[in-house]
């Protein structure tokens, strides 16, 4: 043994090991193997993985399997890295073996080398403390690791709805706020009839919790967990008991109601629970990237573009033009949302790549949508509070524009017919003449008449669309 080092011992031989550290050779032979990204693991799928840990070693302390002494001091160990310590020792890259082996033996190392420490024992210890034996006792990478990836990503997803929530908030007060402010509607880029500004940010709302809600559905589906299935979904090397104790325990120590999945090889073989979650985060990413396109055509300008909403000024836009202003955090969502939809086709493909009892592809499933939906999950808030909340609405702008929009002549059809109306709207688009004006001048429509025809309720089709009444009045009993 050469000082400040151990040696370790495992089927391919020998290692020497830094004597300080909490890993052991598995992990070591791992993070010589892939130096890929020299990424580790997700904290939230190592902290999950210690709670898989903490819990099996209860159920087999309560069936009798594991010695008081050693199961006590492995849920201890289990505990503190559940709490975030240690975590500098978790240095598998994220890009590995398949399945996760070198991941689940890598806590299994911190786990047996701190419960050895505990119980006043040197690291390396393992004829006393064994992370095969005894940190793994009655499991398999292959039970194990799916559960900590399930547990680890509904942590996550339920982090991300409480930021959409907000997000949600924030855009129906924009709707609320800009209630009576009018503006051309547009459809295929072109004018179409008017709209209410703050109908449109309603929508955005509307569309957010929608989706935001049925994400929170399909995350449910990740709470029903193999563990206890083993290598291949049967239980092989359990205590009839040890499931049913194991499952119950991780729920306690997680708080989320995870339950044992009625058929242990169909949730070990499918991975189809991430890929309804995935596509989740897919679809949010598409509304998000839809909405930040919109504000970023809406705030274009200030001279050459519509210039109807105002983004508040964040930081300078240019390193050579003084006072230009970008929207630059549209911009960013955008670039989020992007990478949110690759995530998503790699983790497809991963799903697909399974075969017979097992897919081994998780490793990179887990920690592409934990980093998808951490990647939301702190932007929002901060899209919400620096971009959503102090918009601007221009007025002046949206008021006269709405106005000389040859849309408008939409309005006569019932008078007048599909075609004249046409007509009128061509001469609008041809001479820049408000349609009201050209209405007047050929006698169709008197003063009083025009007035009817032209009113706010009419132009928004003769009644304010369902969105703004509703949040008025939940903002009213808010308050």
């Amino acid at each position: 043994m050469t000082e400040g080092k151990r040696v370790e011992v495992d089927p391919l031989g020998e290692m020497e090991i830094p004597g300080d550290v909490y890993y052991g050779i598995q992990t070591a032979r791992a993070m010589a193997n892939f130096p890929v990204s020299h990424l580790p693991n997700h904290s939230y799928l190592i902290q999950a993985y210690a709670a898989v840990k903490g819990s099996a070693a209860l159920a087999n302390l309560e069936v009798g399997w594991l010695e008081r002494d050693v199961g006590e001091a492995i849920v201890r160990a289990a505990d503190e890295v559940m709490n975030g310590a240690l975590i500098e020792y978790f240095t598998v890259d994220r890009f590995q073996a398949g399945a996760g082996t070198s991941t689940n033996m890598n806590v299994n190392e911190v786990i047996a080398n701190r419960a050895l420490e505990i119980l006043g024992h040197e690291k390396g210890r393992y004829d006393l403390v064994n992370p095969n034996d005894h940190v793994n006792m009655a499991q398999s990478t292959n039970d194990t690791f799916p559960t900590a990836m399930q547990v680890s990503v509904y942590r996550m997803t339920e982090e991300l709805r409480a930021a959409l929530d907000e997000l949600t908030c924030a855009l129906h007060g924009k709707g609320v706020e800009f209630r009576d402010v009018l503006k051309t509607g547009r459809t295929h880029l072109q004018d179409a009839m008017p709209v209410s500004l703050g109908e449109e940010f309603i929508a955005y709302g509307a569309c957010i919790e929608r989706v935001g809600e049925e994400l929170g559905r399909r995350s449910r589906m990740l709470l029903e967990v193999p563990l206890g299935g083993t290598a291949t979904g049967t239980g092989v090397n359990t205590h009839p008991e040890y499931k049913k104790r194991a499952v119950a325990h991780l729920a306690e120590r997680t708080g989320f109601p995870v339950r044992p999945s009625p058929h242990g090889q169909e949730a070990m073989q499918s991975t189809t629970r991430m890929v309804a979650v995935s596509s989740g985060y897919k679809e949010l990413a598409i509304e998000l990237g839809r909405i930040a396109n919109d504000l970023r055509l809406m705030s274009s300008g200030p001279t050459s573009g519509l210039g109807e909403i105002i983004l508040p000024a964040v930081q300078p836009g240019s390193s050579i033009m003084p006072g230009k202003v970008n929207p630059v955090m549209p911009e960013c969502l955008n670039q989020i949302c992007f990478v949110v939809i690759g995530n998503d086709t790699a983790v497809s493909l991963a799903a697909g790549a399974g075969q017979f009892e097992l897919n081994v592809m998780m490793p990179v499933m887990a920690n592409l949508m934990l980093r998808s939906a951490e990647y939301m999950k702190n932007f929002l808030p901060v899209f919400s509070g620096s971009c959503i909340r102090g918009i601007q609405a221009n007025e002046g702008i949206l008021m006269e524009r709405m106005l000389s929009n040859p849309a408008l002549a939409t309005l006569l059809n019932r008078r007048i017919g599909y075609l004249k109306a046409a007509e009128i709207a061509k001469e609008s688009a041809a001479t820049g003449r408000p349609v009201r004006d050209i209405v007047l001048d050929r006698g169709i429509l008197n003063e009083m008449e025009i007035s009817l025809v032209f009113d706010n309720m009419s132009l928004l089709g003769g009644h304010r669309g369902p969105g703004i009444d509703h949040y008025s009045d939940e903002e009213g009993k808010e308050q």
